[in-house]
């Protein structure tokens, strides 16, 4: 797939976890999520930083000369307002990418910029679920996108778990969905 598409499918990434942070009500912001460690306001935290990354690694810089500007709450007194800002800049960093798919650079090597938006679609889409499950809203997911990320994370899952970042992936039933298996591939049960 080339850059210009994994970007459209970026956007819509987004959209997906924006629909849900669109629902959550002024006292949900505690709420508990499948993310353990997290309530609501630190799972959209997350995801807002994640995007608050994505201009200036598209723009070249290193981890190391972003530093720790991210670092923290970055959602102040509007959680919401913030985490639009972020999407946005995000977004408008991912349309003007070089269709050349230039190389990145990211904490663990340099990589072509659409594998870093694939990394970032697995985020804001299982996010989405995580959201959507916290606060109660609809937790089905676009299946378009959910078809490209289990094809897509098949071949990084086992990384990712040897590493930490997701849990052991719970038993599937027999004739489940696709997202039922995106999210046991990311250590959740759909």
């Amino acid at each position: 797939m080339d850059v210009v598409e994994v970007v459209g499918l970026f956007e819509r990434s987004v959209g997906e976890f924006d629909a849900r942070v669109s629902e959550v009500g002024p006292k949900q912001w505690s709420a508990p999520t499948p993310c353990t460690d997290w309530d609501v306001r630190a799972l959209v935290n997350h995801v807002t930083v994640e995007d608050l990354w994505v201009p200036p690694i598209l723009h070249g810089a290193t981890i190391a000369a972003v530093g720790d500007r991210f670092d923290g709450d970055q959602l102040g007194p509007d959680p919401t307002a913030a985490w639009r800002g972020a999407q946005d800049a995000a977004v408008r960093a991912a349309r003007n990418l070089d269709p050349a798919d230039p190389i990145v650079h990211l904490s663990f090597g340099d990589f072509p910029a659409s594998f870093y938006l694939t990394q970032l679609i697995f985020d804001h889409v299982v996010h989405a679920w995580d959201l959507a499950t916290a606060i109660g809203a609809d937790t089905r997911l676009d299946a378009g996108l959910v078809e490209f990320a289990v094809r897509e994370f098949a071949v990084q899952e086992d990384a990712y778990r040897s590493s930490g970042v997701i849990a052991a992936r719970p038993p599937v039933p027999d004739g489940a969905d696709t997202q039922t298996w995106l999210l046991a591939m990311f250590g959740r049960r759909g």
